[in-house]
């Protein structure tokens, strides 16, 4: 089995981005999967042509997309991506749409067809805090996985995909306000291999 798993570079004034230095902490092989590692930039439209390359190029069975959701203080499989870029902030490269559909001939939306549930139980069975999220938001974040969704949809049916939000690192909240939550950066990786462990189990 082969999962690719991605991660965003920093944004939003960020010098790290938690997404990308937990999944570089993942092992090549989990539960007998070689895991691939991807770098993916903040950048609505971008991005999605960087992960379909990879999916073009490694012919993956499972896709997992990884991104920081600053606020949260669980790792937070995503059940669904909608059809929408809405930017709080613009992207990487300074597009921020207001509004804009992603994919004029997708559905409204997609369900992940990862097993976001047993993704949870393993990772609070490992003493990881974890939930499952029913919003991605409008931003890059929910573009990236509704993309993947999307590509699955049209092209790669035997392909599963989903989306896992990570909290702030510690390091990055040490000048946002007290309270801020945020997990350690091995912390967030273990989250992610216990999440992989689900899939995998899947076959």
């Amino acid at each position: 089995m082969k999962i690719l798993i991605t991660g965003f570079d920093p944004f939003g004034g960020e010098t790290v981005n938690p997404a990308h230095e937990a999944v570089k902490l993942l092992p090549d092989t989990i539960a007998g999967a070689e895991i691939i590692k991807l770098e993916v930039p903040t950048r609505f439209h971008r991005a999605g042509a960087v992960l379909e390359d990879a999916m073009q190029r490694h012919k993956p069975d499972a896709v997992i997309c990884v991104g920081q959701a600053g606020g949260r203080a669980a790792i937070t499989p995503e059940k669904v991506a909608i059809n929408l870029m809405d930017g709080r902030i613009p992207d990487n490269a300074g597009y921020q749409p207001v509004d804009v559909p992603i994919r004029e001939d997708g559905e409204t939306a997609y369900f992940t067809s990862l097993p976001v549930k047993a993704m949870v139980q393993r990772m609070r069975d490992a003493g990881i805090p974890a939930a499952v999220s029913y919003t991605a938001g409008t931003y890059v974040c929910n573009y990236l996985l509704y993309t993947l969704l999307y590509l699955i949809d049209k092209k790669y049916p035997n392909v599963r995909g989903g989306f896992i939000h990570v909290p702030y690192a510690m390091e990055q909240v040490i000048n946002k306000p007290l309270g801020t939550p945020s997990m350690d950066l091995r912390q967030i990786a273990r989250g992610l291999e216990t999440a992989v462990e689900a899939v995998a189990a899947c076959g």
